[in-house]
């Protein structure tokens, strides 16, 4: 019973030859200059990335924009857009009320000279 255990695990622990990738050894570098070797499946001997745990802001607590195609840039002009929109509504809103309050306050003072007289 034992012998047929020990084949058993033979036969799982041992790996067909020529049909597992290559393992070996990789450089990650990230722009921010760190630089990991970690092992990989991989062919290429190096890998770029654009964030690592070294300048996460997960990790960091410092906030990074990353934006690769100009994302950021036309968000950012959608929300100043935004708020000159609202700025506008806003000051027309103010116009009308003040329309309104100069009309109500020519009405009352024309009602009070109609009544002196």
């Amino acid at each position: 019973m034992k012998r047929e255990r020990l084949i058993r695990i033979k036969q799982i622990i041992i790996m067909k030859k020529n049909i597992h990738p290559q393992y070996q050894e990789v450089v990650f570098s990230c722009v921010c200059g760190a630089k990991y070797i970690a092992g990989s499946t991989l062919k290429d001997k190096e890998i770029k990335t654009e964030i690592c745990s070294a300048c996460h802001p997960f990790y960091t607590g410092k906030q990074k924009l990353v934006d690769t195609s100009g994302r950021v840039d036309k968000f950012m002009a959608k929300v100043k857009k935004a708020q000159e929109v609202a700025e506008k509504k806003v000051k027309k809103v103010e116009e009308k009320k003040e329309n309104k309050t100069e009309k109500v306050a020519k009405k009352t003072t024309a009602k009070k000279k109609t009544a002196k007289k």
